[in-house]
């Protein structure tokens, strides 16, 4: 008898410990890398582009071998692409798996749009609430001006 390849097999190599990123828009993969800063990392990392998905239509994926990712950098992520899935590999399995979502304060993460917000003129950090998660909007905590996500700078 021959050996069968399975159709569904792994098409990214796993990692043993790291984190795995997933279901990120095709079109934000590239956002997140950079975000990220992947390029200057010297961890071993896979890149999956245009993955076909039931829910996105086409996806990316980024495995990071001995990463995990600080809040800070997930709540980074939420604003570039919400609704990823972020999962905690050890010894090969998965020992955590949750949607990333944004949290309610966005805190020294975005720079405020208005020029003449103290943020922008003292040396003081952002803090930003989020108005509206489904669509990303945000409300600077001190000059109350409201940024969606296309209007966004991450500092």
């Amino acid at each position: 008898m021959s050996n069968i390849i399975n159709k569904r097999e792994l098409q990214v190599a796993a990692i043993e410990n790291g984190t795995v990123i997933d279901h990120i828009p095709a079109d934000k993969l590239f956002s997140v890398v950079s975000l990220l800063g992947l390029q200057q990392m010297s961890n071993k990392i896979t890149i999956g582009f245009n993955f076909d998905s039931k829910k996105l239509g086409k996806k990316g994926l980024i495995k990071i071998a001995d990463k995990f990712l600080t809040d800070d950098e997930l709540n980074r992520l939420s604003i570039v692409a919400p609704h990823i899935i972020m999962s905690i590999i050890r010894d090969f399995k998965v020992v955590e798996k949750h949607n990333v979502e944004m949290p309610s304060l966005l805190r020294g993460i975005v720079k405020c749009t208005n020029p003449k917000c103290i943020t922008n003129n003292e040396p003081m950090q952002t803090l930003f609430q989020v108005v509206d998660k489904d669509n990303c909007v945000i409300r600077c905590h001190y000059c109350e001006k409201e940024q969606q996500r296309n209007e966004i700078q991450i500092l």
